[in-house]
């Protein structure tokens, strides 16, 4: 068996404002930095992943439009392979706007364009693909039944599963029986339990309520209050690394990106989580999703400074 990385998901363009703080509504902020970059979570946690040491295909759609081509093209710098990128005629690709404040939290609003055009016929041409894979990682910037269709698949052929439930997307029970790995953040965790996820011991018990449904490891990440896992034994503890936040954008793609690697590197879960861990700390010091992204070597040398091995 191979270990080869499979990322299905999104990409987009992304249009970024950093303001000197979010606007009010009706309020107009001037005096922002304007940066264009790449985005969206499947082409962040692709990258993240390539970056982080990680042999990444990429299955995602993208439009006939000269975003598309270079999207493609930024994500073949990055190592990215990209053979299984579709194009879809007379739509636009994925595109974001980003606002982003002095303390780094963010607005977001996003265009899907060609990743809804995204298909079970297309996954059907990387049946193979996914079958000899050692990890496949999906979030929820893809059409409903293409996401669930590639959980039926990996799940026929064993392969393991990291699914990122974001942005918050009703999943079958048969779909997250079907998840080795499931990454959520507060609300999204809340969106699955239906309760307020706002303390360590609301993410343990909302981590280990997720757990029974059917995923081998449940992972709430709580920003700077670090991460919430439940893995079979009582809910553990993993504290955040202490940064200067500028820009926590993709902190959660990085996050799910670096993991995957690790994972797929065979580390104890635990360190697993670390190494994620670093990887969106030094994310979040840096504006812009793909700009932020740090290499392998960035990483452990991070967890060299920090005293972790």
């Amino acid at each position: 068996m191979s270990a080869t990385i499979i990322v299905v998901g999104s990409s987009n363009v992304d249009f970024i404002m950093k303001v000197p703080h979010l606007p009010q509504r009706g309020e107009t902020v001037t005096d922002a930095t304007f940066l264009q970059t790449f985005g969206g979570k499947g082409d962040n946690q692709a990258i993240a992943a390539a970056r982080a040491g990680g042999d990444v295909h990429f299955v995602n759609c993208v439009g006939e439009d000269h975003y598309g081509a270079a999207i493609v093209e930024n994500l073949k710098a990055a190592s990215v392979h990209t053979e299984f990128m579709f194009t879809a005629a007379g739509v636009a690709s994925g595109t974001a706007l980003v606002m982003v404040g002095d303390r780094g939290d963010n607005y977001l609003s996003v265009a899907p364009g060609a990743n809804y055009r995204l298909t079970r016929q297309h996954i059907d041409q990387v049946r193979t693909l996914i079958g000899d894979a050692a990890m496949i990682v999906l979030q929820c910037e893809v059409l409903t039944e293409t996401l669930e269709y590639v959980l039926e698949l990996a799940a026929q052929r064993q392969r393991p599963i990291l699914l990122n439930l974001a942005p918050a997307r009703k999943v079958s029970e048969a779909g997250l029986r079907n998840v080795a790995y499931l990454v959520v953040n507060e609300s999204e965790a809340e969106f699955l339990c239906g309760f307020p996820v706002d303390s360590l011991p609301r993410a343990a018990q909302a981590a280990e309520s997720l757990r029974t449904r059917g995923p081998r490891a449940v992972l709430i990440t709580l920003g700077s209050q670090g991460v919430c896992v439940a893995c079979g034994g009582p809910p553990t503890h993993a504290p955040a690394f202490s940064v200067a936040a500028v820009d926590a954008t993709a902190a959660g793609d990085v996050f799910c990106g670096a993991l995957a690697v690790a994972l797929v590197e065979n580390r104890r879960l635990e360190q697993a989580v670390r190494f994620a861990s670093a990887a969106a700390a030094i994310c979040v010091t840096r504006l812009g999703a793909q700009p932020s992204i740090p290499s392998r070597q960035e990483i452990e040398r991070f967890l060299r400074e920090t005293g972790d091995k």
